[in-house]
């Protein structure tokens, strides 16, 4: 792998049972870079965060993070690898028992014997750097949804992370709560130098913030490019994306093996 390179999938391939999800999978992310990846739903974008944080393993090829193979690690070192790894769930997914301190506190209790006194200093510090000191008291139930968002956030980043993983997390925001996060997310990796995977369906607001896009469909990538590269594809595929258009190669019917009228169990138009 070259050095330049913290993430690499190599020819990975990965299958439910007989059926196919990812298929010969080849990209490379440098260090230090926002890359998103894009397509329709259930096109395996999802499944390559998992592969990436060890959840599961490719059914053929290689997943190297920091020149390590995931699938070849130890309990103890997978336990290791996801230490250095931040995680913004779709929708957040906060601890709704846990006020916004406990929430950010949890992976440094986790994770480091610090003392109390410096943990509640390093959670005002990271609720600061996403715009939210002094909430540190307030429930999840008394936050809107772009400030749980932003408190989610600042979990993630509690911990200083290599790598950051982004599962959606521009879903269901308003147009101005979706920009505040698109700028810290933009900000805060510029900050930390760390090397982020996005999987966002939200186009127009990524190709902003993003050093490089992969498009997936049916489990392949499609195309690839930098945000100007993009916007100015010729291709019909991306074009279809980026502008939500409902005609083009991709199609709204699922590919069913059989007819409608064998599925109804017709034959020559008749109830056989």
């Amino acid at each position: 792998m070259s050095s330049d390179h913290f993430i690499e999938f190599q020819d990975v391939s990965f299958a439910y049972g007989d059926r196919p999800i990812l298929k010969n999978i080849n990209l490379a992310i440098p260090r230090g870079q926002l890359v998103a990846i894009m397509g329709g739903s259930g096109s395996g974008k999802t499944t390559m965060l998992r592969l990436i944080s060890g959840q599961i393993r490719p059914s053929r090829g290689k997943v190297l993070v920091g020149g390590r193979d995931v699938a070849a690690m130890s309990h103890a070192e997978l336990f290791e690898h996801r230490r250095r790894m931040g995680m913004l769930f779709q929708f957040g997914a906060l601890f709704t028992d846990l006020s916004v301190e406990d929430n950010v506190a949890f992976p440094l209790r986790e994770h480091t014997r610090l003392p109390d006194s410096m943990i509640r200093d390093l959670v005002v510090m990271k609720l600061s750097a996403v715009g939210l000191r002094g909430t540190q008291t307030l429930m999840p139930a008394e936050l809107s949804g772009g400030m749980a968002r932003r408190v989610a956030l600042a979990r993630a980043i509690a911990l200083d992370p290599q790598l950051m993983l982004y599962d959606e997390p521009f879903t269901g925001l308003d147009p101005i709560s979706l920009g505040v996060i698109a700028h810290l997310v933009k900000k805060l990796n510029d900050a930390l130098g760390t090397t982020a995977v996005m999987v966002t369906h939200d186009v127009h607001k990524s190709l902003d913030i993003v050093d490089h896009v992969y498009f997936v469909s049916n489990g392949e990538i499609v195309a690839e490019g930098s945000a100007e590269e993009v916007r100015a594809s010729t291709s019909p595929w991306v074009h279809q994306f980026v502008w939500g258009e409902a005609d083009g190669p991709v199609h709204f019917a699922y590919p069913a093996g059989s007819t409608l009228e064998e599925d109804l169990g017709l034959k020559g138009g008749r109830h056989a």
